[in-house]
């Protein structure tokens, strides 16, 4: 399966938290970043990209994959 990862940067504290919640529930892995300075790394499979990056769009991020 392929797995993709997500960079994405947020308006702040509050939002990144909210995305950390959310690509937790879709199974991501490796979550990390600067919460705090709104930017998070995931590693998410390649079959719930679609939603995890409507899913930061939703909440005002913005968000770049590369295939890993």
């Amino acid at each position: 399966m392929n797995r993709l990862e997500l960079q994405a940067t947020f308006s702040g504290e509050g939002t990144a938290q909210e995305a950390l919640r959310k690509l937790q529930a879709l199974r991501a892995t490796d979550v990390s970043g600067l919460i705090d300075s709104g930017t998070l790394t995931a590693t998410i499979d390649a079959d719930v990209a679609e939603r995890a990056l409507r899913l930061i769009s939703q909440i005002d991020g913005n968000a770049n994959a590369t295939i890993t």
